[in-house]
This record gives structure tokens, C-alpha cells and sequence, in this order.
């Protein structure tokens, strides 16, 4: 089989400290032996919560809380994983958020944060982690972007845009880093029950709290229960980690892969299939723009 042992290599993971990161970091530590897993996010009391679960299975855990809307803060990151290791073999940008809501409504320092820790963040770690790839012979970059990199989702612009760009970013890269080994994939996760709509309703809060005095109040009441419905056909964040973990072991991964049930057959019907104006219908449904009303014109 085309597969590579983990054991005793690097792994860095950002968003680590809940989610998907948490549930990749104790995946690795309980399949490989001696691995050595450097987690990242903002909180370090829940970075070492995960980080005592790892040691547990004699994983090498080790603990570096960043802010990656900080890019100072992520060139330190990478900084500092090499000073302790002088290699990095895997990258895991999982780290990122949704910043929901129309797109006339987000402001300009929240689309701004959004693109810091979705887009810049990957960048910039990637930027600072290729010289020493390509000095010890290769290794694998993985972005975890979302069926909202294929699929733009109303309500939800600034996330999708920003999943788009990282879409683009890992295919760029996939082509300009062949030469020196290094293999780049993106995997597209679909729903996931994780926190991922609560942290979304409370930058909801942050950014735009008149809400429900918008044209747009429809939108938010079906916000808040698009949660509930996703969590029905949500893959846990423990199934999507393992998926993610088969993927680092493949010695040729694919350029990207969806995990979602049923995710490939969506993605084929709304981008090849469905004319645009009938996916148009679906989502504006889906997501309540349907119910917006247009304003009265003055005489």
C-alpha cells in the first residue's frame, strides 16, 4: 500500500485547542508512536487539556498559543517550531472561523479578520515552513477549507470568499512546490458538530447587533437554526480527523478531497449540472434571502 509511517515526525496543527484540530492531535497521538505533534490557538488552558490527552498515548506534545489573526504572532509560531525541532513534515492549516451575515453588513475590520486567520495565517506559515521543506527533501501541507471554498453560500460571503482564496492558494501551491516534494491538498469538510455556529452567532453579536432592525432580519432567524438542522447531517469532529489523518499517511494524496456524506454529489450538481439561477433559488431559500421584502419607494 501507498501509505508513510507518522512515527517521530512533526506535525504542526493550528486551531488545536477544540474541533477538528483536537480530534486530529489525539488521533495521531493513539495510531503513532512517538509523534511529535506542536499545537497551536489562542487558548493555552485548552491546548494543554488536549495536549495531557496526547501525552497520554506517549505522543511528544508541545504547546505554542498564537493568535493567528496576529501575523507577527504566526511568524513566531513557525519560528519557533523550527528552532525546536529544525523540521516541520506536516502542516495543518485547520484554524478558521465563520464570519456570517450579508456581505453589506460585515465591516471592513471583520471581513479584514476574517481573511487574517482563514487566508493570511496559511500563508504566512507556508511562506516561513517551504525553505526548511524544501532544505530536509520535502513534506505535506494540509488546508482545511470547507464545501464553502466550492460552493459560495449567501449569508456566509466573507467565509466562503475567504475559503475560496485558500482553495486557490493550495492549488497555486500544489504546482509550484512539486519540484521540491513538497505535496499540498485541501480537504472540504461539510457540516461538522463543533462550535463552529456558536463562535458564528457571537461574532454575529460583535459585528453586527442591529440585526434584526436590517432588511436582513429574515436571514438571521434562519441563521440560528441552520445549526440545528446541519447537526443532522453533520459528520462528528472525531469522523472528519480520522479522514484527515488517512489522508497525511498517503504517500501520493490527492489535490483535495470532500468529507461530507453525499458532499461530492452536491458539489457536482450545484457547479456542473444545475443552471445557475435554479442553485441561485436553493440557497436563497436555504438561507431565508428569499423572505427578504423589498423596500417601499417614495412617490
Amino acid at each position: 500500500m501507498n501509505r508513510v509511517t507518522l512515527n517521530n515526525r512533526v506535525i504542526l496543527i493550528t486551531g488545536a485547542s477544540s474541533g477538528i484540530g483536537a480530534a486530529l492531535a489525539e488521533t495521531l497521538a493513539e495510531k503513532y508512536a512517538g509523534v511529535n505533534l506542536i499545537l497551536t490557538s489562542r487558548d493555552r488552558e485548552k491546548l494543554e487539556t488536549v495536549a495531557a490527552k496526547c501525552r497520554q498515548h506517549n505522543a511528544k506534545v508541545t504547546v505554542i498559543p498564537s493568535d493567528l489573526g496576529n501575523l507577527g504572532q504566526v511568524e513566531s509560531l513557525a519560528q519557533k517550531a523550527i528552532a525546536l525541532f529544525g523540521r516541520v513534515d506536516i502542516l495543518v492549516n485547520n484554524a478558521g472561523y465563520g464570519q456570517m451575515g450579508p456581505v453589506e453588513l460585515i465591516p471592513p475590520a471583520a471581513a479584514k479578520e476574517q481573511f487574517a486567520v482563514n487566508f493570511h495565517a496559511p500563508l504566512v506559515l507556508i511562506q516561513k515552513l517551504i525553505p526548511v521543506m524544501r532544505s530536509q527533501g520535502g513534506g505535506k501541507i494540509i488546508n482545511v477549507s470547507s464545501l464553502g471554498g466550492l460552493i459560495p453560500f449567501p449569508a456566509a460571503g466573507m467565509y466562503s470568499c475567504s475559503k475560496f482564496a485558500l482553495e486557490a492558494l493550495s492549488d497555486v501551491l500544489r504546482m509550484e512546490l512539486k519540484a521540491f516534494k513538497i505535496q499540498v491538498s485541501v480537504v472540504e469538510p461539510g457540516p461538522v458538530v463543533t462550535d463552529f455556529f456558536r463562535v458564528a452567532w457571537q461574532k454575529i453579536l460583535a459585528t453586527i447587533p442591529d440585526y434584526n432592525s436590517t432588511p436582513y432580519a429574515p436571514v438571521f432567524e434562519n441563521i440560528e437554526a441552520i445549526d440545528r438542522q446541519l447537526d443532522l447531517l453533520g459528520w462528528s469532529a472525531a469522523k472528519t480527523a480520522k479522514a484527515i489523518a488517512k489522508i497525511m499517511v498517503k504517500s501520493n494524496p490527492k489535490p483535495r478531497y470532500i468529507l461530507a456524506t453525499g458532499g461530492n454529489t452536491l458539489v457536482f450538481m450545484m457547479n456542473k449540472v444545475l443552471p445557475t439561477w435554479v442553485r441561485d433559488e436553493f440557497w436563497q431559500r436555504f438561507y431565508g434571502i428569499h423572505k427578504i421584502q423589498p423596500e417601499s419607494q417614495s412617490e
